[in-house]
């Protein structure tokens, strides 16, 4: 049901367990370092009901500070996480393993409410509202799951257009709307 080997691609059915098994990831990081995060939130694919997805989930770990990220280098090992280092615009990344390389859970520390936290909401809200948008997605991400079933790195390159053609689409629209007064 979870779980990839790492640098692999695979898009599978979505399954409604997912969402238990982000809530239950969520919670064991709040009661190990809850105070260093403002919010968590279960994003990406598996995130969205009927979406097929990559069973690995992802987790938007939001900070108010990166003077915290030495001490969760400290913390998130003690529940299992390896740290794999800072992706900048991804943020500070730390895996979850079923076994060595076999990748579950993607924790992507960022800071919250910045633009990478919002971005994330944001699809991720996108694509649990708009069908149309939900579908055209799926459709690339098999075709690109096929095409690049060895390369994650340029599966998810590949789908940086969409992605950021229907965000600047949602960040015009909502800045062409007139104020209501």
């Amino acid at each position: 049901m979870i779980g990839l080997h790492r640098n692999t691609v695979e898009v599978v059915e979505h399954h409604p367990g997912w969402a238990d098994l982000a809530a239950s990831a969520c919670q064991d990081i709040q009661r190990v370092a809850g105070d260093l995060f403002a919010g968590l939130q279960h994003v990406g694919s598996t995130a969205v009901p009927d979406l097929p997805a990559k069973p690995i989930i992802d987790i938007a770990a939001g900070i108010c500070t990166p003077d915290v990220v030495p001490e969760l280098l400290e913390l998130m090992p003690t529940i299992g996480y390896l740290y794999c280092g800072d992706g900048t615009n991804g943020g500070h990344l730390f895996v979850k393993e079923s076994s060595p390389d076999v990748r579950t859970i993607h924790v992507h520390v960022v800071e919250h409410n910045g633009t990478q936290w919002r971005n994330y909401l944001l699809f991720r809200n996108l694509l649990r509202q708009d069908p149309d948008i939900r579908r055209q997605y799926a459709a690339l991400k098999q075709e690109l799951g096929e095409r690049f079933c060895d390369d994650r790195p340029s599966y998810t390159a590949s789908k940086h257009d969409f992605i950021w053609g229907i965000l600047e689409a949602r960040v015009s629209q909502s800045q062409s709307k007139p104020s209501e007064g």
